[in-house]
């Protein structure tokens, strides 16, 4: 299909019309959903994708205008997928992450998409994975998604990702949640944000408190030590350690295998809340007590959309 060449291309204006597409809920548009993605499949797993949580108002939007403008000027191409909440009044979303990364957005090598999460849990929008394969077949290197930013229930974003990146803020009770289970046993790197003028040392003090909490929680799967830094987004300080942080971690989970094989539980992880919420969990349930869904499983490892296994129910 002509879209899914543009995509190819490295045509941003089609990327953005193909992730319209994937977040049409149109039937007459499944068909053609799923022929983009059987096409740009073949050409996405490459980059790094990191997952940007944290509070609102932790200075989520202003750090990934400086960490992906540091990434640019290396030459790298960046996509930012920003997931905004929804209304539960309106149904409406602001969307207005282009407007506060304007510098980044006018960066000819850099693709910003706000996204309404119309009521998707977990932090991120219904169509992130989906949007995550189009972005990585045009070519980008490296794909940002930040979450909506509600706290503890951000975890289901993690399961899109590589390196999963908590910015917290010093000084504002968040010390606490260092000895809480959830988003903090996910997160790969925490990062105290706003480490400036005054702030220095409560960000100092933050930070020592975490990496002490960090040694409450279990080893991690992978083998990693989540990373503990400070940073401000504000004076551009800190930035370039974070991403050697992120270049070290993807090179040693790499090197073990342990990112392809993350990689593959994602897929089927996004594979059975799919089927899930197609069919309900009656019929879910039916399908794995018969195998069907370990037969799904089998034909997403060779390569099979999710679009394409749904359609064959």
């Amino acid at each position: 299909m002509a879209l899914a060449e543009q995509i190819l291309k490295g045509d941003r204006a089609a990327l953005g019309q193909g992730i319209t597409l994937l977040e049409s809920t149109l039937p007459e548009h499944k068909k053609e959903v799923q022929e983009l993605l059987t096409t740009c499949l073949p050409h996405s797993g490459k980059s790094i994708r990191v997952g940007v949580t944290g509070v609102p108002g932790v200075g989520k939007s202003t750090f990934i205008e400086v960490f992906g403008k540091l990434l640019t000027s290396q030459g790298k191409k960046v996509a930012v997928l920003a997931i905004d909440p929804t209304s539960e009044q309106t149904q409406g979303s602001i969307l207005g992450d282009k407007s506060r990364m304007h510098e980044l957005s006018a960066n000819k090598n850099a693709f910003i998409r706000p996204s309404p999460s119309s009521g998707t849990l977990g932090g991120v929008a219904n169509k992130t994975r989906e949007s995550i394969i189009l972005c990585e077949a045009a070519g980008y290197d490296i794909i940002l998604i930040e979450t909506v930013g509600v706290g503890q229930s951000e975890t289901t974003a993690s399961n899109l990702v590589d390196f999963f990146l908590l910015l917290m803020l010093a000084g504002a009770g968040d010390e606490l949640q260092g000895i809480k289970r959830g988003i903090m046993e996910l997160a790969d790197g925490l990062i105290i944000n706003k480490a400036d003028g005054d702030n220095i040392t409560n960000a100092k003090n933050a930070a020592l408190a975490y990496k002490r909490s960090l040694h409450l929680f279990p080893a991690m799967e992978n083998g990693w030590t989540p990373q503990v830094s400070i940073c401000s987004a504000l004076e551009k300080t800190g930035i370039d350690k974070i991403w050697n942080t992120i270049t070290t971690y993807d090179s040693q989970m790499g090197t073990s295998g342990w990112k392809n094989e993350n990689r593959e539980k994602q897929n089927i992880y996004w594979l059975h809340l799919a089927v899930r919420e197609e069919l309900g969990n009656k019929q879910y349930n039916s399908l794995k007590a018969r195998k069907k869904l370990k037969m799904m499983e089998k034909e997403l490892k060779k390569g099979k959309t999710i679009c394409q296994l749904l359609s064959s129910l």
